[in-house]
């Protein structure tokens, strides 16, 4: 695909009020979010719910992307059309998760490598023949007392970059993630610290790799305290921080930075970005791509009954609506009540 085609689906994946729905659980975290609700993690019901999502009315609006897991990627909604096709069909950009997870890194006690480089450039030919246009790696850093290590950023941001050149080769826009984690008792400096090391080593391969940042979207932690910390910043000053940080490592000519949730809750994943889109104008777009932080209320409002599709569609839409509002730092908590 030529650049200016991969530069335009990033910048549509990053349009101004809309973010990208993660939606490529795999088979057990899915099981997981199921059992908490007391639902049987059937093919069907997996479909099901999926097609629950991406049938709510008007979700288009505040919702650009959707991240599929393989087996999603191939299902199909109730009259037979591919999800690939429908979510085209609204105006929304199809995704698919590549990496095969983060496996123990030999060697590096507590710390752990993204799999799933073998044979990547022949799945991901498959996948833009399904119908995906964007693929998304994720690569965890822990930090710890000894950790992260130089060589364990060193390793998944040398893996991250490897992924985006393969993608773009492949006609598709990689959202390049790199998660340091909030697991620990860390502090919110500790954590802005870390994070600005690992952009700095995920930028300089992805430049080495000669990847296309123009054709790339970012998909970053926040800058926030472990959450086992005792002192928990306040939103504005996880806001500061996060820009601060990305200011000083993420070049201008990435299109957008989308925010994972990362084990917060929706108001408060809400709330963050809200807060940093009110401090003003950035260089890149600042977005979400949320999973459960845009998932759990409708996921416990459907429980599993048809007969609550309407609330659960009602539920999922009004957190895309208030995530939506803080694309523009217009959220405000008296929309939680509306």
């Amino acid at each position: 695909m030529a650049a200016d085609e991969l530069i335009s689906i990033a910048q549509a994946m990053v349009s101004k009020g809309r973010g990208i729905l993660a939606a490529d659980e795999s088979t057990p975290t899915i099981k997981k979010r199921f059992d908490s609700i007391k639902v049987q993690s059937t093919e069907e019901n997996r479909r099901s719910y999926r097609s629950l999502l991406f049938d709510t009315p008007r979700f288009e609006k505040h919702v650009s992307g959707v991240i599929l897991f393989d087996e999603t990627l191939r299902q199909k909604s109730k009259d037979g059309t591919p999800f690939p096709d429908l979510l085209t069909s609204k105006g929304v950009v199809p995704g698919i998760k590549v990496d095969k997870g983060a496996k123990p890194l030999p060697g590096f006690p507590d710390e752990k490598i993204t799999e799933g480089l073998d044979e990547l450039r022949d799945r991901l030919k498959e996948y833009y023949e399904l119908g995906a246009r964007f693929t998304t790696w994720r690569a965890v850093i822990t930090i710890g007392h000894t950790i992260p290590t130089g060589f364990c950023i060193d390793a998944n941001a040398h893996a991250l970059a490897r992924y985006a050149a393969l993608s773009q080769e492949a006609g598709l826009v990689p959202i390049v993630e790199p998660e340091v984690l909030m697991d620990g008792g860390h502090t919110i400096e500790r954590c802005e610290k870390v994070t600005e090391i690992t952009l700095n080593h995920v930028f300089f391969q992805l430049m080495a790799h000669r990847v296309l940042l123009e054709g790339m979207v970012l998909k970053p932690n926040m800058i926030i305290a472990g959450k086992d910390c005792e002192e928990q910043a306040g939103v504005q000053q996880v806001a500061e921080a996060t820009v601060r940080c990305l200011r000083r490592t993420v070049p201008a000519s990435v299109p957008g930075i989308v925010f994972l949730s990362g084990g917060q809750s929706a108001q408060l994943a809400t709330q963050h970005l809200n807060a940093m889109n009110a401090l003003g104008d950035h260089p890149w777009e600042l977005s979400f791509s949320y999973g459960r932080a845009l998932q759990e209320e409708a996921l416990r409002a459907w429980g599993g009954k048809s007969s609550n599709l309407g609330a659960a569609q009602k539920a999922f839409y009004h957190r895309a609506e208030c995530v939506g509002a803080a694309r523009y730092g217009r959220y405000t908590e008296a929309m939680e009540v509306a």
